[in-house]
């Protein structure tokens, strides 16, 4: 029997109508949120966090999202559960003159054209752009995965680094060959007429205390090539820096990391190399085209401050061996700068093909400096003792030699590979540092053993050039020394300066800004580790930023492998599924992103 209104107030039912009410008004509230909810992408991104969260059972904090997110959709990825959500990011292909080979830094046209000097290579320098790139590079036509290592010391495919320029201009040299599908290097160089093996073996019988491998361990090639110099090296134990400057020497550092060489793009122009001070045993060049007397010796003096105290300058060039007139003005130059600098000539030689070589040594004592007639030049002021060499200009001056915190002249390290693990003579002194050494080189050890080569998804038969984005002692390299591969140890410039240390345990690095583009060509390194390096990064820069630039360096089918807490984690899952990358976590603490192939269809 139907009830009427009236009825229910006069039995006094209107306490059942008010709740009613009030549960029609929280529901119509509920779903008008909800709504809304669902039109914000960052919003909504919230909700689905508690939904399905991305990479862990529990509630993560809610994240904040890029500024570029449109939609956010529901999509399988490869090692992720299909239930997972990931956020959709409008990527799209980066237009010309952004081609598939663009290096942001390096490729400014618009700083480049402003410049008001070219005379010393500030063109060729980094000119980092306003605005970070926003978008994706495509592949080259026909790219294939890279031909692993150690056949690609040979042999590398041309339609990776399809420059043909090199082969023509450089043919009568041997420096590279195209022969059908392949770039050959036959180990060929300008100097190296009678080949490369045979080139090394000359500077070694010219100065036999160099002892590669043992003694001489850490070598910069200044104006390498195609970095065979470096890539031969290898089979003596030696780890080579080598770099070029981005000129018409066509994509020489892009064939050498296609190659699997360690190298990067840099020029002694104005400003400072990123590498620390005394830290290289050995500075080779090869007609490197560097003017070395240049400005009253000004690139002498920054391969002083970076060679160690002790360390050799071999030097291979015309005004070595020849006697026209202008050779031999360059070659007093030199005489009259490098004993200024209290450098010695302890070998000079030529070999059967008729090229000479000269061999320059540092001083390990300050005692020649000290008995010179005129202080020039002079010795630098360094008073915080710290490195400082990024975006800083070159010096007038010769930095002091090194000191412990003692007050003691630091020793050349110990012979490789004892010097790997033993205490690196640019750490201070004391027992705490030490301890904190040792520490963190068993850490890594055990770590890299039970986690990184047997518990992520990692294939390390693919891999070859490696990158630790914050790399600290450089653990992580050490503890991967009896694999094929080699690590770019990368110290930020906001964190603890520790580059002398790794280069004290014979390993390489150098320093860079992570809120910058790397100085590196596209597709060029197989696996980049960063550990709790984003809690620096956050501070100054765009995650999202930093992301795009792991799609541009890794070559496809490469890893990311990221230490961090998981919250960090959590912000770094949904950009790189947004760009098709595969997605995994182990231990709540390890994301590992491996590249595809895919790239946007259209830009």
């Amino acid at each position: 029997m139907a009830i009427v209104i009236e009825d229910f107030f006069k039995e006094r039912k209107y306490p059942f109508i008010f709740t009613l009410l009030i549960l029609l008004i929280c529901v119509t509230l509920f779903l008008f949120s909800f709504s809304n909810t669902t039109s914000n992408p960052v919003a909504f991104y919230s909700v689905i966090q508690h939904q399905a969260p991305p990479l862990h059972a529990s509630k993560p904090k809610e994240q904040e999202l890029p500024p570029n997110v449109t939609n956010v959709t529901a999509e399988e990825d490869q090692g992720l559960p299909q239930e997972e959500h990931a956020v959709s990011i409008d990527w799209k292909l980066c237009e010309d003159p952004q081609t598939v080979d663009f290096i942001p830094c390096l490729d400014n046209s618009k700083a480049i054209k402003a410049l008001k000097s070219r005379r010393h290579m500030e063109h060729r320098e980094r000119h980092c752009p306003e605005t970070n790139l926003r978008c994706l590079l495509p592949l080259p036509k026909g790219y294939k995965v890279p031909v692993p290592w150690p056949k690609s010391r040979d042999k590398i495919w041309y339609n990776n680094v399809p420059y043909p320029k090199l082969v023509e201009y450089k043919k009568d040299q041997h420096w590279v060959v195209k022969s059908g599908e392949y770039l050959v290097f036959p180990g060929g160089g300008t100097q190296f007429k009678d080949g490369v093996d045979h080139y090394i073996g000359f500077i070694q019988k010219t100065l036999p205390a160099i002892k590669w491998g043992k003694h001489t361990r850490v070598v910069l090639d200044v104006g390498c090539g195609v970095a065979s110099f470096g890539g031969y090296l290898l089979d003596k134990n030696v780890i080579t820096m080598s770099f070029a400057p981005k000129d018409e020497h066509e994509a020489q550092i892009q064939f050498a990391l296609e190659r699997g060489i360690p190298a990067t793009l840099s020029v002694i122009g104005t400003q400072k190399l990123t590498f620390p001070d005394n830290g290289y045993d050995l500075i080779h060049c090869a007609r490197c085209r560097v003017h070395w007397d240049a400005d009253g010796g000004k690139p002498l003096f920054e391969l002083n401050r970076i060679l160690r105290p002790g360390g050799f300058f071999a030097w291979s060039a015309t005004p070595v061996y020849r006697d026209d007139e202008r050779d031999q003005k360059v070659w007093n130059a030199m005489v009259d700068i490098t004993k200024a600098m209290c450098w010695k000539v302890v070998a000079k030689a030529q070999d059967s093909s008729g090229i000479g070589l000269v061999i320059y040594q540092k001083p390990t004592s300050s005692s020649c400096y000290e008995k010179r007639k005129e202080n020039y030049p002079p010795l630098c002021e360094n008073e915080d003792g710290k490195n400082s060499s990024w975006y800083t200009r070159l010096n007038s001056c010769l930095t002091p030699l090194p000191v412990d915190d003692k007050g003691n002249l630091q020793s050349w390290p110990k012979p490789w590979p004892q010097r790997l693990t033993s205490k690196p003579p640019s750490l201070p002194t004391d027992s705490v540092s030490r301890d904190k050494f040792l520490k963190d080189s068993k850490h890594w050890s055990e770590l890299v053993s039970d986690v990184y080569l047997k518990g992520l998804p990692i294939n390390w038969s693919s891999v070859r050039n490696v990158m630790d984005m914050n790399a600290g002692y450089a653990g992580f390299a050490a503890a991967l020394i009896d694999l094929p591969v080699w690590v770019m140890n990368v110290v930020p410039i906001d964190v603890p300066d520790t580059l002398s240390i790794i280069m004290d345990r014979g390993l390489i690095g150098m320093y860079h800004d992570w809120c910058e583009s790397f100085s590196t060509y596209p597709r060029t390194y197989d696996l980049l580790h960063s550990s709790f390096l984003f809690k620096y990064i956050e501070q100054r820069c765009d995650i999202l930023d930093v992301a795009v630039e792991f799609d541009r360096i890794v070559r496809p089918n490469g890893y990311l492998v990221v230490h961090d807490s998981l919250e960090m984690l959590n912000k770094l899952n949904p950009i790189l599924r947004s760009l098709h990358w595969s997605v995994t976590l182990h231990q709540d603490q390890f994301l590992v992103g491996r590249k595809g192939f895919w790239r946007p269809t259209s830009s």
